[in-house]
């Protein structure tokens, strides 16, 4: 769950005081938030993150409140509401199960924090496994329990500080993937044109080698330049990048086919570069296509090859 990075980053800053960790553990239909997704309460009534984007989450805090009073561990489930009984739940028509856990050595270890965001900033998966019966978790395989999946962080690199770039870095911001913009063309890769994203003046292939891209990573290429693009093509591809990508037509797309055949590419690499870049939404314009490609990239995060 890439959402979940806010409600790890909260446990570890609010490290000492008493919280209470609510997971969604199952979800049948047309459930509001995936399994897996997290909401954190602080004893002081804080919160981070979210199980049903608020259809029930006034009631899982109460729960939350009584569990970290020192209410033992509870998993409750919600399906379609009933307005008639003024009861809590899904008007979506889905259903979800809820676990709500103490953040302590008895439930959800302080510990797990710190473990998960070391394995995903090392670029690994963590795996947290959760005994249903007694609401106890660990990174130890456990029978029959419930494991939660913690990619590493999902990254952006664009190679080519073009307009359809500073579009496409604000889409990636706020679906919380970090961004890098890599240009060695100084004119175009300004703080300026770019505030607040990470930016790269080498010489793509080398920043890309350097940045070492994994199946949680995407790679876009826009300048148009086979100069600047081909090279970082054949770096993501050869790495293992999640998504890669290039701007242009289909016919810049076949030729671009040829030179990365030419340099070296099997048939079977060239096919994970995806041309033209992102979903056919009929896009026009720098912010259309930018909205394309994100949507291209998410997809294909979701669903790796």
């Amino acid at each position: 769950m890439a959402d979940n990075d806010s409600v790890i980053a909260a446990g570890r800053s609010w490290a000492g005081a008493r919280m209470a960790l609510a997971t969604v553990v199952s979800t049948w239909g047309s459930a509001p938030r995936p399994r897996g997704s997290h909401l954190l309460v602080h004893e002081d009534g804080r919160f981070e993150g979210s199980v049903s984007g608020g259809c029930v989450e006034a009631d899982i805090m109460a729960l939350a409140a009584d569990v970290v009073a020192g209410a033992p561990f509870a998993l409750r489930r919600y399906g379609v509401a009933d307005a008639a009984a003024w009861e809590v739940g899904l008007p979506c028509g889905g259903e979800i199960e809820v676990m709500v856990q103490p953040v302590d050595a008895t439930g959800f270890d302080p510990a797990l924090f710190d473990a998960i965001a070391q394995a995903r900033e090392a670029g690994r998966v963590a795996e947290v496994a959760t005994d249903l019966d007694n609401g106890r978790s660990s990174l130890d395989p456990l029978p029959d329990a419930f494991v939660n999946r913690y990619e590493p962080p999902r990254r952006l690199l664009i190679v080519g500080a073009v307009q359809i770039a500073q579009v496409l870095a604000g889409l990636a911001r706020e679906l919380g993937i970090a961004t890098v913009v890599i240009d060695p063309r100084g004119r175009f890769l300004t703080e300026e044109r770019f505030p607040g994203v990470t930016l790269d003046d080498r010489w793509p292939d080398e920043a890309v080698e350097a940045l070492r891209p994994d199946g949680a990573t995407a790679v876009v290429t826009l300048s148009h330049d086979p100069k600047i693009d081909d090279p970082a093509l054949i770096a993501a591809v050869r790495a293992g990048a999640g998504y890669v990508a290039a701007l242009g037509s289909r016919k810049s797309h076949a030729a671009r086919r040829e030179r990365l055949a030419a340099a070296g590419l099997s048939s079977e690499q060239i096919n994970r570069v995806e041309g033209p870049a992102g979903i056919d939404i009929g896009a026009i314009g720098p912010a259309e296509i930018a909205l394309s490609i994100a949507a291209g990239m998410v997809r294909a995060l979701h669903d790796p090859r």
